[in-house]
């Protein structure tokens, strides 16, 4: 495990970050307006939290950066904490942040090639998911399936839609609550996670991900 803490004097912003073999911890404060975030997790599509850019290096004899008269800086405030935790294969990975709970299921364990048929193996998968939005009383569920950047624009966003489609249709028969809703969407080759140059991040771009809100504490 390797630990790095980098901090600066009162005013600019503090970052700790864990990493593991399997497990990515950010722990992110503030104080004013700078912003620190992770720097590995997956793009964010519109809907859904914002993804904030790391810190930058200050100069705190910068005249840009000096107060107007009469001017304070804001609280001081914790923005977020998020837990990344990824199987060995790679073939699941699941987010967990503040507020939300996000899994993301790579489509060669739910799918054949080009195809939108879940298999019995997906199936469990995301009966397993469907006992965590139980557990955490969600009430809204969002479903996003997303393509590699090989094929049509227009075929990824059809393949992508479908593919939500088919693990939505599973999470309402598992999940029997009229009171849920969802909100399902096909985002084609938008807001990749890796690199579309190598087989490898396409593998990883090729997914359908379910979020949900955490249980209020």
């Amino acid at each position: 495990m390797t630990i790095t803490h980098t901090s600066t004097q009162s005013g600019a912003p503090c970052l700790v970050r864990a990493l593991t073999a399997t497990t990515v911890l950010v722990v992110t404060s503030i104080f004013g307006a700078a912003v620190a975030s992770a720097d590995d997790g997956p793009s964010v599509p519109p809907g859904t939290e914002a993804t904030a850019s790391a810190p930058v290096e200050l100069d705190p004899n910068d005249p840009d950066l000096k107060l107007p008269d009469g001017a304070t800086l804001a609280e001081p405030k914790v923005l977020d904490i998020k837990q990344v935790v990824e199987d060995q294969s790679g073939d699941e990975r699941r987010e967990d942040t503040n507020s939300d709970v996000k899994f993301a299921l790579q489509a060669e364990v739910l799918f054949g090639k080009d195809s939108a048929k879940l298999s019995a193996q997906a199936k469990s998968r995301i009966s397993t998911i469907a006992e965590e939005i139980k557990t955490q009383n969600a009430t809204k569920i969002r479903v996003f399936g997303f393509t590699d950047n090989l094929g049509s624009s227009a075929h990824g966003d059809v393949l992508s839609r479908r593919r939500a489609n088919a693990v939505h249709g599973v999470l309402e028969q598992e999940l029997n609550d009229s009171d849920l809703t969802y909100e399902v969407r096909g985002y084609g080759e938008q807001y990749p996670i890796a690199d579309n140059s190598t087989e490898a991040g396409r593998k990883k771009n090729r997914r359908v991900e379910i979020s949900f809100p955490r249980t209020e504490s």
